[in-house]
């Protein structure tokens, strides 16, 4: 009996939004537009954290990073600053670790400044400025997901008699040889000539569609890396450990061995920082929370004022039609079917804006896929479902009150409505 009514109420719906459709059109626009707000911002953010986790993955997959200070979230401390330096043979410590796949040990140099005085690398008459100069051991390769394009990486040997060699990236590899293999090619850097021996791959991009400043980067072997830089102290550890489920236990035993070695009493808090990818996924989570409130913000506006719209039509259908509830209550309708009857009407006008609105989304994601390649823009199937949720649940929300007003009209006025 229920069933026949509901579907009753259906029918009776859909044949008053189809006698007003300019009005109901107008009522559906206006839910559109919040609900593809929603799809369209979720498919953005869905992008960037696909291009955030390949950046992740990039840098080295169950990888521990240890440095003398906290590298990520905030700003480090005089403390931390001022802390004794990680040194080569911290590294060489911890490769013999249970767990432990492979210990990299690493220098950094890199001048941000600009100008002809400033030339990182050079080759006849191409260079450039800003390179990420990079000496690492030969376990590197063994610690980063980064692929060569072409050639190899130097061998320990190499890097034992601190051979002249050196492996660019990929935007200082084509910008030094725009038009030629760098394979067995000299460079010059800091007044030494090193061959190349290979170039890696692009690496991805965070964001925006402009250069990684990582692909402009030169890897040379520690001890190379040593004479070109010997003011250079500052060594950052990379540890490769065998499956995510020995997390835990390896940082526990780095931890150990550091403190040790470091000479750090049982009551004072860790110098160095170890932290790994999750460190960055964290960071970029709290950043995209932020963006998430500012969508929901957004297109909560946009929905608040499609809700209210709702309300407002059904409130003048209400009127509109008070001799027919009137009429319907005379001829045995009761309170809950005209209810029934208003409310399943609000909830399928927002029903259809919903739909609509998701598929002008999916619609402006497509476009925004393709116009901005770099953000790989893409549709959330769980953002779906929600939109689709939240517009059904407006029409509840928004159109009770004037169901509630429908079935509690006194008949006997509703009939004498003019």
């Amino acid at each position: 009996m229920r069933l026949s009514h509901s579907k009753e109420a259906v029918e009776l719906a859909l044949d008053t939004l189809r006698k007003n459709k300019l009005r109901s059109g107008l009522t559906i626009l206006g839910i559109s537009i919040g609900i593809s707000t929603v799809i369209l911002i979720s498919s953005a953010i869905n992008g960037l954290n696909t291009n955030i986790g390949d950046f992740i993955r990039a840098l080295g997959t169950n990888d521990l990073w240890i440095y003398h200070f906290e590298a990520f979230a905030r700003r480090p401390t005089t403390e931390e600053l001022n802390r004794k330096k990680l040194t080569f043979e911290d590294g060489m410590a911890l490769r013999p670790l249970p767990h432990v796949v492979a210990v990299d040990t690493e220098l950094v140099s890199q001048n941000f400044q600009t100008g002809m005085g400033n030339v990182s690398l050079k080759h006849g008459t191409h260079s450039i400025q800003n390179t990420v100069l990079i000496g690492a051991t030969s376990a590197f390769k063994e610690t980063r997901d980064l692929n060569l394009l072409e050639g190899r990486m130097w061998t320990d040997p190499e890097e034992i008699r601190s051979a002249k060699v050196v492996v660019l990236g990929h935007d200082a590899a084509e910008d030094l040889f725009p038009n030629e293999s760098p394979l067995g090619q000299d460079v010059e850097c800091g007044g030494g000539i090193f061959t190349v021996i290979g170039v890696y791959d692009l690496q991805p991009r965070p964001f925006g569609s402009g250069r990684n400043p990582q692909d402009n980067s030169a890897f040379f072997p520690l001890e190379t890396f040593r004479k070109l830089h010997p003011e250079i102290l500052d060594y950052r550890i990379v540890v490769k450990y065998d499956v995510q489920a020995n997390k835990a236990l390896v940082i526990e035993e780095v931890r150990e061995m550091l403190r040790v070695r470091r000479k750090v009493r049982i009551d004072q808090d860790d110098n160095f920082a170890i932290f790994g990818p999750d460190a960055l996924t964290q960071l970029w989570n709290t950043l995209t929370g932020g963006l998430f409130l500012f969508m929901v913000s957004v297109s909560s506006v946009g929905l608040m004022v499609g809700g209210v719209g709702v309300m407002n039509i059904m409130l003048v259908s209400v009127t509109e039609r008070t001799r027919e509830i009137g009429v319907r209550k005379a001829i045995g309708a009761t309170r809950s079917d005209i209810l029934l009857q208003f409310t399943i009407e609000a909830i399928m006008l927002c029903m259809v804006g919903g739909v609509l609105g998701i598929l002008a989304g999916g619609v402006f994601t497509l476009i925004l896929h393709f116009a901005v390649s770099f953000l790989h823009a893409a549709l959330s199937a769980l953002w779906v479902v929600i939109a689709f949720i939240v517009s059904c649940a407006i029409g509840l929300l928004f159109g009770i009150y004037p169901a509630w007003k429908a079935a509690h009209l006194d008949p006997i006025e509703a009939l004498r409505y003019e």
